[in-house]
């Protein structure tokens, strides 16, 4: 641990990467409620499939010498495009994501064998770059993350509607096919988001553990996905003000440690909290028996 940590001049650090700081906790936000959908509709699966071509289109941006964020939303788009034309199943759509994910993670590999920079490159798409990135990719990845949360807002009630009871959804008339592929290309742009933080590798902490974490708490439409935003709020910001202190270290290994330790904690209190509520089930029939 010595000399893994130094917090000299940290001050001066923070202040000069406060826009960073910002937009991960933006990320934050975006990743918080995009967990809700992710764990409501069961497509975690999904989510690794668009971070494989995400990653190999910014590998593919990497190797020409284009913007890699650019590069990362249109691999991601992609995939996303495809998985929501990809059949109303949820099978059909996990063979197309079985049948992209190698695909992209080989076109990410040979790209990144056929580029000759800087080694430092590479590795930060796998492990995030939010911290080096350019302030011209700062703000395109600020107003991809708007743009996302504007369409959650205006898609929140039949997109929730359409995750919890689908065949409900489906008899009242929602549009489920275009809502699936509204969402899924949502969902790419907050995998190319998210990959700015913690890397193609450990997309999952902001986009599926923060709304597990939540679910362990409570059930309720509304405090699920405001615990969602804290915990993933929690892990990104929390993760790179610690990662400021190691120079020596990434971002996401800090991100993700925070993102399991806070699901640790609600798995707890949550076992706890079902424990009692057993408890006193049991206490309730017995009285009444």
């Amino acid at each position: 641990m010595n000399g893994l940590f130094t917090f000299e001049d940290y001050g001066d650090l923070v202040l000069l990467l406060s826009d960073s700081i910002w937009a991960a906790a933006l990320l934050g936000v975006v990743g918080g409620l995009i967990s809700v959908f992710v764990m409501a509709r069961d497509i975690g699966f999904a989510v690794h499939g668009i971070s494989e071509l995400s990653f190999a289109g910014a590998a593919f941006a990497l190797l020409i010498a284009a913007d890699v964020v650019i590069g990362s939303m249109a691999g991601a788009v992609i995939a996303a495009v495809a998985i929501g034309l990809g059949g109303a199943k949820v099978g059909e759509k996990n063979a197309i994501i079985g049948v992209m994910m190698p695909f992209g993670l080989g076109l990410a590999i040979l790209f990144l064998a056929l580029y000759d920079g800087r080694a430092a490159n590479k590795f930060g798409l796998l492990t995030g770059q939010i911290v080096a990135i350019r302030p011209d990719q700062l703000q395109l990845l600020v107003w991809c993350a708007l743009l996302v949360l504007v369409l959650l807002a205006v898609l929140w009630r039949p997109l929730m509607f359409a995750s919890v009871d689908p065949e409900a959804a489906q008899a009242r008339g929602v549009p489920m096919a275009r809502l699936s592929v509204v969402f899924m290309l949502v969902l790419g742009v907050a995998v190319a988001l998210s990959v700015q933080v913690v890397g193609v590798l450990l997309v999952l902490a902001l986009l599926i553990t923060p709304a597990a974490a939540a679910t362990q708490l409570t059930a309720s439409p509304l405090w699920v996905p405001v615990l969602s935003v804290v915990f993933a709020v929690t892990s990104s910001v929390g993760g790179i003000l610690i990662a400021l202190g190691s120079p020596a270290v990434p971002i996401s290994p800090f991100v993700t440690t925070i993102s399991f330790a806070i699901y640790l904690v609600c798995r707890l209190f949550g076992g706890r909290r079902l424990a009692r509520h057993r408890k006193l089930s049991t206490r309730r029939a017995a009285a009444h028996a």
